[in-house]
Order: structure tokens, then sequence, then C-alpha cells
């Protein structure tokens, strides 16, 4: 399918797409409050469908809003080959996002650090992003994780972790003071940015590493068949994780951790005799 210009690519985003796409966007950046006046946000752009959308969905939010903010498209280069780096920059020209790249050794030096480099790489990447970010002025960074990478990270913090944990809409960096990162693709479905990216007819990187290549197995891989695998008996299952999240009856669970402190529920019970 050919490319769609970036006219078009906006049109089909506030018409075709609106409920699917630009609906969510809005409802999760008004419910979780994720600007505010002044807010300078850098969009972290990976070259992969979801940063890619989630910048136009930024463009027209700035583009037709109240414009009381305003924005860095930011792309690090954590070692991608050359042909990838150009299919990115191509589609950032094609997609008129004028996004400012800057290099970082993270592929090399997660993937010579362990043997399942995707933890390390993520948090390299974090930090990278933090650093540049605030170096550039900004107070926020904006991810492009959705409500899959939401529902995902739940299930595989209790099958791998035994904890019960997501990914935040938001939440404050602990080493960068003054920075918070946001989310602001929390509600949208990974189906709809799929069939969005199809519809305008891009190709998206994916993360550009050996772990695309297939040559490491990914347990977020084996978290999205299992998911796809239990709606066969649960259809509601996806919601159902999402709600969970919201619905963590405290008198009901053995202990949590606030602050890295362990407390029981025993703590709770022993003052209440």
């Amino acid at each position: 399918m050919q490319r769609l210009s970036a006219a078009l690519v906006e049109h089909k985003l506030r018409k075709n797409f609106r409920k699917q796409l630009w609906t969510p966007f809005i409802k999760a950046i008004k419910d979780y409050q994720l600007i505010e006046d002044g807010d300078r946000i850098a969009v972290a752009i990976s070259g992969g469908k979801d940063s890619f959308i989630l910048a136009k969905l930024f463009q027209e939010l700035y583009r037709h809003g109240h414009r009381n903010f305003s924005l860095e498209f930011l792309v690090m280069d954590p070692g991608y080959r050359s042909e990838h780096r150009a299919q990115l920059e191509k589609v950032a020209g094609d997609l008129e996002i004028p996004i400012r790249v800057f290099e970082a050794p993270v592929f090399r030096v997660s993937q010579a650090k362990t043997d399942k480099p995707c933890y390390l790489c993520a948090r390299m990447r974090r930090g990278y992003l933090y650093a540049k970010a605030k170096e550039l002025g900004c107070n926020k960074i904006a991810l492009g994780h959705h409500y899959d990478d939401v529902i995902e990270t739940v299930l595989m913090n209790v099958l791998s972790g035994g904890s019960f944990m997501t990914m935040m809409p938001k939440l404050h960096s602990t080493n960068f003071s003054g920075m918070e990162l946001i989310r602001p693709l929390y509600y949208t479905r990974e189906k709809d940015i799929i069939r969005f990216s199809r519809a305008i007819g891009y190709d998206f990187l994916n993360c550009a590493c050996v772990v695309a290549d297939g040559r490491i197995d990914s347990n977020r891989q084996r978290i999205k068949q299992l998911i796809q695998t239990l709606k066969t008996d649960f259809p509601q299952v996806e919601d159902s994780l999402f709600a969970a999240t919201k619905n963590v009856h405290v008198g009901a669970i053995l202990g949590t951790i606030e602050q890295g402190e362990k407390r029981s529920f025993l703590d709770h019970y022993k003052k209440e005799k």
C-alpha cells in the first residue's frame, strides 16, 4: 500500500480513527492530568508504530488545542543498523515530525552484560532519555506504552515476578529531579494502532535489535499469546486485568510494599484486636 501524505494521515487520525485513537488519547490525558500549563514534553520516538502515532496525536493536540505546552520530538539511536536509522528518519520526514536525534551505546552495552538484555536495555534507554530531555529543558517524557502493555505487565509480574504491579499512567523520576514520565496511550488498544498503521501504509520499525530478529526469546511475546489463549474461555480477560489494577482490596491481600518497605496484613490485624 502506498504511504499517505502527512496531511492525509492527520485527516484519517481526526476522522476515520477518532473513536479508536484520538478519543482514548484525550481521555487518558484528562483522567490522569498528564499535561499541565507550561509543560515542555519530550515525545520519545523509537521508530515503532506506537511512538510515531503518539507523536502525531501530540501534533494534532498542539495544533487544535490550547497550546499550553511545548513539544520536543526526541529520538535516541541506541545503536541501530544504518538501514534502520535511515528508515526511521525517512518515516519522520514523510510524517512531517521534526525529530531531534542523539546517539547512545545502549545495544552494545546491554547485550554485552547479559544474555537477556531487554530489561537492561529498557533501563539504559530511560536514563539516556531523561538526561537528554532535561538538557533540552523538558520536564516530562511521553512514552508510547498502550493499554495492552499495561495488562501484559500485570500478568508478567504475577507469573514471573511474584508481585502485583503494572505500568502507571505517570510517575516521577527517582534519579532526575523535576522530571516526570507520562503514558498518554494508556487507554489505546494495540489492535487499533496496528489497523491505523496499516491504513496509512507506513512500515515502522520493531525495536530493531537482536530480540526483534528472533535470536532471543521474549517473555512479553509469550504473555501476549497466553492472553489470546485465555480469551477463548474468558472473553473479558483483558478488561478484567485492567480493572484489577483499580480494584485492589487492601483488606484481602497478604502484604504490600510502600517506598521499598514490606508490610504484612498482620500489622493492621494486630491493631484491630
